[in-house]
């Protein structure tokens, strides 16, 4: 159902006040640039015209000059020197020559007068052009702006004329409206109440004899409630009086029988606990005495082992020892020492495989005939028996051998 009271215009009102916001803009605008100052035209440039004869300088002629008057001023007090040197003098100016030349200035000061004085009445009528284009630019955009501004002032009363007519008639109908449903309402009112008071009189009546009904129902139902509660309540008491003996008895045996179980279960958890501290003492006695036991083979063993271990590493330090001798003694036997070496000495380190065979030899020696000699005895005397345990083996496989040339 359309609403009536709300003037459909309402619903566009943003648009309105944007477009009278626009328009008042506008109209600011063109008052500001009606009313605003016009440029200054540009100031005139005012050409003066000069003659030549403003121009020329005044020149004073000498009738007489200093090569002319000098003369007659000098007194002689001396014989002239036939080798004194000449006074230079003045040349005469050439009066005829200098008029010419302030001539030629002055023409040419004077046509460049007129060029400029031409160049500035063609700067002020272009100037002038364009300061008239520019106002008559104004004056046309501000009277165009007054005339768009009267009719959008004109545009906008006719159209909030017929806004306000359209709804003037819209308030009228709703108003109309609304009386004609109050009148309605009234009638109908009217009626219902009418209507309301026959239907509460009818009700009342049959309550009223409802309630009559009900209240002789309710004491007679009270007095049989009253008679069958006092007979419950004599058969209740001898009920409870009854199971409350039955339960005092039960509570008293069951109480009885809870406490001798109490006590059984005490004098059993106390047996139950000295037997198995009995039985833990005796485990841990036992476990003690195997665990010591077990210590004490593992230390006998670990000592027997490593006796052993001793023995045998000293055993194998001690063939690998006498293999070491055994291995110099040959390399002296196969060593041919070099002539004019004696008391010299040397060193060999020698490393051997497990088959005896030599894998490298470093010899220290001052003399290199001397350590020559020792790298091919070392070499010679290859292979070397090796000791059959591995440990005297791995021990012999190498060493270290001094030498002295006899």
């Amino acid at each position: 159902m359309k609403d009536f009271n709300k003037p459909p215009f309402k619903q566009n009102s943003i648009a309105i006040g944007f477009t009278l916001g626009v328009h008042v803009i506008a109209i600011i605008g063109l008052l500001y640039l009606g009313m605003s100052k016009a440029p200054e035209p540009p100031k005139q440039i005012k050409t003066v015209l000069i003659k030549p004869e403003d121009l020329t300088r005044e020149v004073t002629e000498f009738e007489e000059t200093a090569h002319t008057n000098v003369k007659e001023e000098i007194t002689q007090t001396a014989e002239p020197s036939v080798n004194a040197p000449v006074i230079p003098t003045a040349p005469p100016v050439d009066t005829q020559k200098a008029k010419q030349e302030l001539q030629k200035v002055e023409e040419k000061a004077t046509e460049d007068a007129k060029a400029k004085a031409a160049n500035d009445a063609k700067a002020k009528a272009a100037a002038d052009e364009k300061a008239k284009a520019a106002n008559d630019a104004k004056v046309k955009a501000a009277a165009d702006a007054k005339a768009e501004a009267a009719n959008h002032a004109k545009a906008k009363a006719a159209a909030d004329a017929k806004t306000k007519a359209a709804n003037d008639a819209k308030v009228k109908a709703a108003a109309d409206a609304k009386a004609k449903a109050a009148n309605d309402a009234k009638v109908k009112a009217a009626a219902d109440a009418k209507a309301k008071a026959a239907n509460d009189a009818k009700a009342k009546a049959a309550g009223d004899a409802k309630a009559n009904a009900a209240n002789d129902a309710k004491a007679k139902a009270a007095t049989d409630a009253k008679a069958k509660a006092a007979n419950d309540a004599k058969a209740k008491a001898a009920t409870d009086a009854k199971a409350k003996a039955a339960n005092d008895a039960k509570a008293k045996a069951a109480t009885d029988a809870k406490a001798k179980a109490a006590n059984d279960a005490k004098a059993k958890a106390a047996a139950d606990a000295k037997a198995k501290a009995d039985a833990d003492a005796k485990a841990k006695a036992a476990a003690d005495a195997k665990a010591k036991a077990d210590a004490d083979a593992k230390a006998s063993a670990a000592n027997k082992a490593a006796e052993e271990a001793a023995t045998k590493k000293a055993e194998a330090k001690r063939i690998a020892s006498s293999a070491k001798r055994d291995f110099t003694n040959k390399i002296e036997r196969a060593w041919n020492t070099p002539s004019g070496s004696s008391g010299k000495k040397a060193s060999a380190r020698v490393t051997l495989s497990d088959s005896g065979a030599v894998l490298s030899v470093v010899v220290n020696a001052s003399d290199p005939d001397m350590k020559a000699s020792i790298e091919a005895a070392v070499r010679s005397a290859a292979p070397y028996p090796m000791p059959s345990d591995p440990d005297a083996r791995r021990e012999a496989r190498s060493f270290t051998s001094s030498f002295t040339s006899k």
